[in-house]
């Protein structure tokens, strides 16, 4: 059983999951500006904004983990399973998530951020 507020724990989630989405869409640049497409413009500035957005929110994640004393730090990783612990006030838990829902979590963020700014118009 968790001590830790469903909303905190949404919080320290986050600070796991919006690095990867970073590191992934920074990759997805990288192979954009080396790719053969005619027009990369469009695809670049989607990615860059796309990042932008992210980092403006990760920067929203810490501070408020730092106002509340949250931290997370992985600590073991494996083949199926990658376990974070997280200190809450003080208390430590340690979470396990399965590296498939993880990734799952990961695509779903892309597509919730890269989508926002298409569905907005």
């Amino acid at each position: 059983m968790t001590r830790i507020p469903e909303n905190d724990r949404d919080m320290m989630e986050k600070a796991i999951y919006l690095p990867m989405v970073l590191t992934i869409l920074n990759r997805d640049l990288n192979v954009v500006e080396k790719s053969p497409f005619k027009l990369k413009k469009p695809y670049l500035e989607l990615i860059e904004e796309t990042m932008k957005a992210i980092q403006g929110e990760l920067a929203e994640v810490k501070q408020y983990m730092k106002k509340n004393k949250l931290q997370v730090s992985e600590t073991k990783r494996d083949d199926a399973f990658t376990m974070y612990m997280f200190i809450y006030k003080g208390y430590e838990e340690h979470h396990n998530y399965f590296n498939p829902r993880i990734r799952n979590k990961v695509q779903e963020l892309m597509e919730t951020y890269l989508l926002k700014k298409h569905l907005s118009r």
